[in-house]
């Protein structure tokens, strides 16, 4: 892992690194993908080959959140959790302005101008074969080709990946996990899928139940997945620990908003405030109100059970 730069506006940019040039990869990047690493790995090997910096371009908010709001589809990744993926890929700098008015208009001439010539100082950009860009996503490949060679800039498209016959893509991501396909979504991302965060305290329900659970901040206006799940968390001294989680809104509870609680087998220690990955192995069921506690607390016995017979069949 580098020791990834993180810049949000372009003033700040390091202009005496980037004097001799840079390789540039601009996207989303929501969930870091099979396709997402190809194209880094291709940033960054380039990057080596030619002795210069490796630059991945996002924006924050997401286009999509600036335009529809609480419309736009479930993040696969929260903010920290993009950063600390791309430090892994070895990136070396993550520029992520803010995606706002004078973003949304700024025309097709003016992106390649000012950001990319001027501000990054590209010599090879690498996108995928969805590339577009600038005000109503006038801008495509065939323009950057076209200008390429008068701004000494080097484009390079790379193909899409395809698993199963499925195109890899955050959207075809978040209609598997949607779909509680949990297989799926982990052939995509070539991992299991992972939510982050902090443990915070909770209501102390679940001890109250026999099930004391580890509640995760999510930090998320809306979460990509919904039910409950046979879970292994990372990041805890232990190692890994296997769990069964419940994302959603405990509607036996009546709560508002999603939460994200993780009962772990065979575990007894205070971890409040430390940070835990959370790997979604397999959905056991949706959630679902109940009557009483006591049936409640039956199907908690069952899920436990059917999350223990699904880690065990997919050791981690």
């Amino acid at each position: 892992m580098t020791d990834m730069r993180l810049v949000r506006h372009i003033n700040d940019l390091p202009y005496r690194r980037l004097a001799a040039g840079s390789v540039v990869t601009i996207g989303a990047f929501d969930g870091i993908h099979l396709g997402h690493r190809q194209l880094l790995r291709r940033v960054v090997d380039t990057a080596r080959e030619r002795g210069l910096p490796s630059v991945a371009m996002s924006f924050e908010p997401t286009p999509k959140e600036f335009f529809l709001r609480d419309s736009a589809p479930a993040r696969l990744m929260r903010f920290r959790e993009k950063y600390e993926a791309l430090a892994e890929r070895d990136i070396e700098i993550f520029f992520c302005p803010r995606f706002d008015a004078s973003m949304r208009d700024i025309s097709a001439a003016s992106f390649i101008r000012q950001i990319l010539v001027h501000g990054l100082n590209t010599r090879h950009l690498v996108v995928g074969d969805d590339f577009r860009f600038a005000r109503r996503r006038e801008g495509s490949l065939d323009d950057l080709v076209r200008v390429g060679p008068t701004l000494n800039l080097d484009v390079e498209q790379v193909p899409s990946v395809v698993v199963d016959g499925i195109r890899v893509s955050s959207t075809a991501i978040r209609e598997a996990l949607a779909n509680g396909e949990l297989d799926r979504a982990t052939a995509l991302l070539g991992r299991p899928y992972r939510m982050s965060g902090r443990i915070v305290r909770g209501r102390r329900v679940g001890r109250t139940l026999g099930y004391p659970t580890a509640n995760v901040d999510l930090r998320r206006r809306q979460s990509a997945v919904m039910g409950i799940f046979a879970v292994r968390v990372q990041g805890l001294p232990e190692g890994p620990v296997d769990g069964v989680a419940s994302v959603g809104t405990r509607p036996t509870f009546d709560l508002a908003k999603p939460i994200l609680e993780v009962h772990l087998f065979e575990f007894d220690r205070d971890i409040y405030g430390e940070y835990i990955h959370v790997d979604f192995i397999e959905h056991l069921r949706n959630e679902e109100k109940f009557e009483s506690i006591d049936d409640l607390v039956a199907q908690m016995r069952l899920d436990e059970e059917n999350a223990r017979s699904a880690l065990a069949a997919k050791p981690g």
